[in-house]
């Protein structure tokens, strides 16, 4: 945006940045209209006329800027113009028409899926982020150019940043690290990645920042030494063995070295592989020539060796890395790469127009579309979540580290580091995800939330009468796509349910903040939220917090600020908001000993019992029914007996909210199914886990049940749920065992 306020502090000729400009695009030898460039800038000029930057230079200098980038990303013609034109529909009165009528639809659509959102409230600053990256993502499902000159845009605002307020430059640098860095990472911009996060780093931490910089430069003059003498010694031998490659060095970026400072929780002077060395030849069989070369010159150091070649990576980044300890005992790492490889590395999906314009094409080459189905792919996520578990989907399905694995037929899968069976079933397919009813890893049964390793070789198991995902792989599942799918499953199969239960959650919640449903679901109120959710009804709403699409919290806040918006009764909702902690203070004074580790709503010292059918254990969500003369029956909200008798009129009222208390010291009772093949030794095996673990087996019994298979029940008396769990993955593992499940749910 112009800052039309701030003192020029040295003249800056803007033609004669754009004479530099047209220097740099001749140098490139690439066939562009330079007479369509220059009109570009002739009408960002004239748009941005009065504009002025925060160091008081004009606007337009930040156009060229961007522009200068592209060239240096090797962009085409379009994008040059679309880069100078990038800001004048949102700041000055230019429009998409202007634009296209003078340079065609396909720059004019670039420059609106660069600009911003009109600004609108927004109830949070997460609701308003994902806003502009729901744009952001729609456009580059477009057109990919979109992303790359709104990196080049944020690049030179982040290298003019010192400008700003201090205020302005952290939140700045935060948006940079969390989402244009790790974009330009996905998308292999390496170059641009690293200065992003270097300039980011530098307003973040500045501490930090200054402390690695300053050691660097005392260091400098033996780190060069080391590196010459180094590169020097690679190239010769290399020569000597007829092998035609490039050989150079660098020191990690600073942002690199800050991260392993954290991570390893070490000093400076604790890390000692700063230098990285390149070797750049002319084949695939070269780069592993040259690994055994250079393995041959210094000794490997151990689960340090990646080979990027034969599994690339998702952003399409190819090279084989090594970390060798040199003669002086100082470890460094070698990345071997070809010259496309090198290429693809140092600009993602920009070095495409490289090759594009070599080959005088005007698109990307046949098949390049797939590289981008990652941006499809969030797109479909944010439909089926909130602002939260977006972002949340952002950064894993973008930032993580990524773990290779193989399916039995030898397909590469790629996940995001700490994935789960859970997640490879997914990603192979929803049906199979939703049908998984084991998973053997290296041929050996794991429990669902093992944690996959590079090179392991994953089986998923499957059956036709599987029950479909659990709630509880919600909390396993590691991608966004896998997550996403086990929500659509609830939503489609399960949506009477899930209407009961996100209501009760939702009056729950809304209790807590002193407010009732009826308060809240007046059509002046709910339709806003409803809008803005894209849900037409509140059953639809209901749904969806039912099935986990939308956080109960923030669905309860925003009803609360709508009905506060809306004046609903004069006293009602702000004096119930102010009364709900005076309430709660003395409904905890009401509260009488928990009983059996449970407080009944409203009722004191009341007769308790656990339910057979289900078998409640402390972390469970759990219900009251009032009995006739027995007390209070206690049931899971997954307990089938409490979902079917929910929906009866006879039994409307008799529900009641209990909780468990915050001290427990009672031990509970529970039972849990295990399914596997018949086998001898198959209950000395089970046996055994339960004898290494001191569980408390009440009772153990099996039996057949035809084609080979078997049963067996077993009764536990545990502290809570998390043991009950952690039980339950280890017989998950016992040789012949598919499933392991608790009873009644």
């Amino acid at each position: 945006m112009a800052e039309s306020e701030q003192k020029t502090n040295q003249p800056v000729d803007p033609d004669q940045l754009y004479a530099q400009l047209e220097e740099k695009i001749l140098a490139t030898g690439h066939d562009m209209d330079l007479g369509r460039i220059r009109a570009a800038y002739n009408m960002a000029k004239t748009a941005h006329s009065g504009q002025l930057r925060m160091d008081g230079s004009p606007y337009v200098t930040h156009c060229i800027a961007a522009a200068d980038i592209s060239v240096d990303m090797g962009l085409d013609e379009d994008s040059i113009v679309a880069a100078l034109l990038h800001d004048v529909i949102e700041d000055t009165s230019l429009t998409h028409e202007d634009v296209a009528k003078q340079f065609g639809t396909a720059v004019a659509d670039i420059v609106e899926g660069v600009s911003k959102l009109t600004r609108v409230q927004y109830t949070s600053k997460e609701d308003e982020q994902m806003e502009n990256l729901r744009k952001m993502l729609m456009a580059m499902a477009k057109d990919i150019r979109v992303i790359l000159i709104k990196i080049a845009d944020r690049l030179h605002n982040m290298r003019t940043m010192n400008y700003q307020t201090a205020e302005k430059q952290r939140a700045k640098s935060l948006e940079t690290m969390e989402i244009y860095a790790p974009i330009a990472h996905r998308l292999g911009m390496q170059r641009a990645k690293w200065e992003l996060e270097d300039l980011s780093l530098q307003y973040l931490d500045p501490a930090g920042y200054q402390e690695i910089t300053k050691t660097l430069e005392e260091k400098m003059p033996v780190l060069e030494e080391f590196m010459s003498g180094m590169k020097e010694k690679i190239q010769k031998r290399l020569d000597e063995n007829g092998v035609k490659a490039t050989v150079t060095c660098r020191i990690k970026h600073v942002y690199s070295i800050y991260r392993k400072m954290y991570a390893q929780k070490l000093d400076i002077t604790g890390i000692f592989d700063l230098c990285a060395f390149r070797v750049i030849v002319d084949t695939i069989p070269d780069c592993y020539n040259v690994l055994g070369i250079i393995h041959e010159m210094f000794k490997p150091v151990p689960g340090r060796f990646k080979d990027y070649i034969s599994t690339p990576k998702p952003n399409m980044y190819q090279s084989v890395h090594t970390t060798v300890i040199g003669s002086e005992g100082i470890p460094f790492e070698v990345q071997i790469r070809t010259w496309d490889m090198h290429h693809t590395a140092e600009y993602g999906v920009a070095a495409h127009w490289k090759y594009k314009m070599r080959d005088g094409g005007q698109a990307l080459r046949s098949g390049d579309e797939d590289k981008f189905a990652w941006v499809r792919r969030l797109l479909e996520s944010q439909q089926e979540s909130d602002a939260q578990d977006f972002f949340h989907n952002l950064k894993i399905d973008m930032f993580a580290d990524e773990v290779f694995v193989f399916s039995p037929k030898g397909d590469v899968i790629n996940l995001p580091a700490g994935a789960t069976p859970i997640d490879f079933a997914y990603s192979i397919h929803s049906d199979v995800g939703n049908h998984m009813v084991g998973a053997k890893v290296n041929g050996r049964i794991v429990t669902y939330d093992y944690a996959l390793q590079n090179g392991d070789i994953v089986e998923i198991r499957t059956s036709r009468s599987a029950p479909g995902p659990s709630r509880d792989w919600l909390n396993v599942a590691k991608s966004g796509s896998a997550r996403t799918k086990i929500k659509q499953w609830f939503k489609k199969e399960r949506r009477e349910e899930n209407i009961l239960r996100g209501r009760e959650m939702l009056e729950e919640e809304l209790r807590h903040n002193g407010l009732s449903l009826d308060d809240v679901m007046a059509e002046e109120i709910v339709s806003p939220l409803l809008k803005r959710l894209s849900f037409q009804t509140p059953d639809d709403l209901f749904a969806a917090i039912g099935y986990g699409g939308v956080t109960v919290t923030r669905v309860a806040h925003r009803l609360r600020d709508e009905a506060k918006n809306a004046g609903a009764d004069k006293k009602s909702v702000l004096d119930k908001v102010s009364e709900a902690a005076e309430r709660r203070e003395q409904n905890a004074k009401k509260e009488g000993k928990a009983v059996h580790g449970i407080l009944v709503a409203g009722l004191d010292n009341c007769l308790v019992k656990f339910s057979r059918c289900c078998t409640p254990v402390p972390g469970d969500d759990i219900i009251g029914f009032i009995t006739r003369g027995q007390g209070v029956s206690i049931h899971r909200r997954d307990c089938a007996n409490y979902l079917q008798r929910l929906r009866e009129p006879e039994n409307e009222g008799r529900w009641i909210q209990v909780s468990w208390a915050r001290e427990i010291t009672d031990s509970y009772v529970t039972t849990i199914t295990i399914a596997s093949n018949d086998r001898s030794g198959l209950i000395m095996d089970i046996a055994t886990v339960l004898n290494a673990l001191n569980a408390k087996v009440r009772n153990l019994s099996s039996r057949e049940t035809g084609a080979g298979l078997a049963l067996t029940v077993v009764t536990l008396e545990i502290k809570d749920a998390a043991e009950l769990r952690y039980i339950m993955s280890k017989l998950s593992s016992v040789n012949g065992v598919t499933s392991v499940l608790r009873n009644g749910g």
